[in-house]
């Protein structure tokens, strides 16, 4: 058995289950164990449909009985766990029709009411007022029947229902109806308010405050209490002297409130550690209380009590003891984090649920009078504008701009909507366009599963209603240059925001769909997973390299990474390999291995390898970007320094890191995104290098000892020099990423 059959086996499947378990049952924080818990569900399904043979990892179609255009709910690596996503128990709208219509709460039953003349009339209402909401593409199909039929093409619609009808009892095929229109698709958010809402109610309150808390306004207020008790016994400076006649009674009431504060406030324990004043002077005051008296050793655990008491803070009602108490009460009675949380969320709770927040400021300006829980005027913490934040609803590059979008993977997140309004252009139907929109956003989010044998991915065309709606699809010139539009803005949005960092396979299947709208026809090649590579790139990725070779010939990037780019040039022999393959080259594939020198497919590390010398040639889509126009608006200089400072930042965590190699790579990726800039038109490589010379010398030892010979070693080759065979240079090294033996920045 090869790796890679190891890992598609159920080895792979077992390891995850057990992590999961380990997590679920050991974790301190409860909310981790809940979703460890949830993780281990799945797992446990699928490693049951690998063993029972229901689930065929793998396959375009991993689960029996069900087509490769159901959307499958996926888990880490690709695995399927043999569930669809439409599928489960019914959603609150379907369970309501099936009680407003007196029909069984069944898919099959409701499916066929929505056939019915009223149901159709539904569906068409929602589209037309487009009220509705497609989280999952098959929640479009019976819209797409709805219209067909109201437009007359009978054919097309029962050609669609006698391809989804054997599926109407396990899967949802209509939109969820919302209370107002979708925004357009213009704007985007990270998350929805109802998203917004469970994160502030899932905001529990911090316990270590709770108890200081509790300690400032019920225990001190307590022991002042207990200290005028003792102080009323002090004769000549010495305590438990003298006692009158109210004492004993004024003692017991105390000890009484003692019994119930201690009930109710469980959280500051300490008035219950014996060697706290507090507790010392309770507990003299039951000594005395139970007839017991005071012992040699407790008086004088009393005496120091007090006087300390005293020193500190001075006496209960004097001016200083009464300002101190006045400030902690203060403290003490402020509200929480957690208590503005429950007033933002009461906030959130009025906008509608499915979409962001369009005002954002309107959200976290200071608490109004009447709103409960903080004193008016109060500004809203900062923990707390965060969680808002990430339910901003704007244009991406406001969501950019506002910090929203930490990395480029949650930038790819974003997209879909974007991707989906140019795909959607090409129907002239305003209420079938957005229609399409809104099902091709809900495709974007579905997951990857893991395949073999250079299968692809389900594409959007795929989908039985898409295809239904086909004849009525027109493209045109001004619906390409619509498309072109898109994808140059989300790759100059992407180079803008996230220059060191390697475009997100979310990010370049969009890419991918926005240019077969635009009629490119290029090549976007995916980052590839070493633990599943068979040893062979599909035919894009020569297409892609020989973009990048116009582009990148007699540069310092073909110079760095040793490229014959000409050599490269002269490769045309594609072949087929597999019945579902794509055109694979063998002489591009050999290439790659020989560049890696791991001599054959023998390891995740070595497949690394020969994975890094494809995206090193093809520039992993940076040429394919160029070549469609895109262009940094700082320019290409600003884009090689902000890459350099990604390196620093990546090579500084290495430093004590018990799982270094992720942050190797990236470091590598960052480095190879910065030779790309370094080696476009308009950028001096030399007065940049000595610029990353300055910005090295002020990082601290450890980033400049290992990050020294990669800058020693680009300087070389912008001065005219090359690597040896072993990737040095006097003392001078090439920069990669993946390693099989020890990497040399650990």
């Amino acid at each position: 058995m090869d790796e890679n059959e190891k890992r598609i086996g159920t080895g792979y499947a077992t390891a995850q289950l057990a992590k999961a378990f380990a997590t679920s049952t050991g974790h301190e924080d409860a909310e981790t164990r809940q979703r460890a818990g949830e993780r281990l569900h799945r797992w446990e399904s699928v490693l049951r449909g690998m063993l029972n043979g229901v689930l065929t990892i793998g396959s375009r179609t991993p689960v029996a009985g069900l087509p490769a255009w159901v959307t499958l709910e996926v888990v880490r690596g690709g695995f399927a766990t043999g569930s669809a996503v439409a599928g489960g128990p019914l959603l609150p709208h379907e369970t309501a029709l099936a009680t407003r219509t007196g029909l069984p709460a069944q898919r099959r039953a409701l499916f066929a009411h929505h056939l019915t003349e009223s149901g159709l009339a539904e569906l068409t209402a929602l589209l037309r007022a487009g009220t509705y909401r497609v989280d999952v593409p098959e929640a479009a199909a019976l819209a797409v029947v709805a219209w067909l039929l109201g437009t007359g093409d009978r054919n097309a619609a029962l050609a669609l229902l006698d391809e989804i009808g054997p599926y109407a009892d396990r899967l949802r095929f209509t939109p969820v109806p919302r209370d107002v229109p979708a925004p357009g698709p213009a704007v985007v958010w990270r998350e929805t308010a109802a998203d917004v809402s469970a994160r502030l109610a899932g905001r529990r309150p911090d316990e270590r405050i709770e108890a200081m808390r509790e300690a400032l306004t019920v225990w001190n207020p307590f022991a002042d209490r207990l200290l005028a008790l003792w102080l009323d016994t002090v004769v000549d400076g010495r305590v438990a002297v003298r006692f009158d006649d109210r004492w004993r009674d004024r003692a017991i009431t105390l000890l009484d409130h003692y019994e119930r504060l201690a009930t109710v406030h469980r959280r500051c324990g300490k008035h219950r550690r014996p060697k706290e004043n507090l507790a010392i002077l309770r507990a003299a005051v039951q000594d005395m209380v139970d007839g017991a008296g005071l012992t040699a050793r407790s008086r004088g655990l009393l005496q120091h009590a007090v006087d300390s008491m005293l020193r500190r803070r001075g006496r209960p009602g004097s001016p200083e003891h009464t300002a101190l108490r006045t400030r902690q009460a203060v403290t003490g009675t402020a509200p929480t984090h957690h208590t503005f949380a429950q007033l933002v969320g009461d906030r959130v709770a009025d906008l509608p649920p499915d979409a962001g927040i369009a005002d954002v400021v309107a959200v976290t300006a200071p608490v109004r009078a009447g709103e409960q829980g903080a004193p008016a005027g109060a500004p809203i913490p900062e923990p707390i504008r965060r969680i808002i934040a990430r339910g901003r609803a704007g244009t991406i590059e406001e969501l950019v701009a506002a910090g929203v979008v930490p990395s480029a993977e949650v930038l790819a997140g974003l997209v879909p909507r974007i991707a989906a309004a140019a795909t959607a252009a090409a129907y002239p139907d305003e209420t079938l366009r957005a229609l399409v929109a809104a099902t091709h956003q809900a495709f974007g989010n579905r997951r990857s599963l893991l395949l073999r044998n250079l299968e692809h991915q389900v594409r959007f065309d795929e989908l039985p209603w898409v295809r239904a709606l086909a004849g009525h699809r027109h493209a045109t010139d001004g619906t390409r240059d619509h498309a072109d539009a898109a994808l140059r803005r989300l790759g100059q949005l992407t180079l803008d925001a996230f220059p060191a960092t390697l475009l997100p396979n979310p990010m370049v299947r969009q890419l991918a769909a926005l240019g077969r709208e635009a009629d490119a026809g290029l090549p976007w090649v995916e980052e590839l997973a070493a633990d599943i590579f068979e040893g062979t790139f599909s035919g894009k990725f020569l297409a892609a390299a020989k973009i990048a070779g116009e582009l990148l010939a007699g540069s310092l990037y073909e110079r760095y990474y040793g490229i014959d780019y000409a050599a490269l040039a002269r490769i045309d022999d594609v072949d087929r390999r597999g019945r579902h393959a794509a055109a694979t080259s063998a002489a591009f594939d050999a290439l790659c291995l020989t560049r890696a020198g791991s001599g054959g497919w023998h390891s995740v590390a070595a497949n690394g390898t020969v994975i890094e010398q494809a995206q090193i040639l093809t520039t992993h889509n940076l040429a394919t970007l160029v070549h469609v126009g895109v262009s940094p608006t700082a320019g290409w200089p600003d884009l090689a320094r902000r890459g350099f400072a990604t390196a620093l930042v990546l090579t500084a965590r290495i430093r004590h890191n018990p799982r270094p190699l992720p942050t190797i790579k990236d470091t590598a990726y960052a480095w190879r995104q910065m030779l790309f800039h370094l080696s476009m038109p308009g950028v001096d490589p030399t007065a940049a290098v000595e610029l990353f010379w300055d910005d090295l010398d002020r990082q601290p030892p450890f980033v400049r000892d290992r990050l020294a010979p990669a800058l020693d070693g680009l300087a070389h080759v912008v001065a005219g020099g090359g690597f040896a065979a072993d990737g040095t240079a006097r003392t001078g090294r090439r920069l990669l990423g993946w390693a099989v033996d020890r990497h040399w920045l650990r």
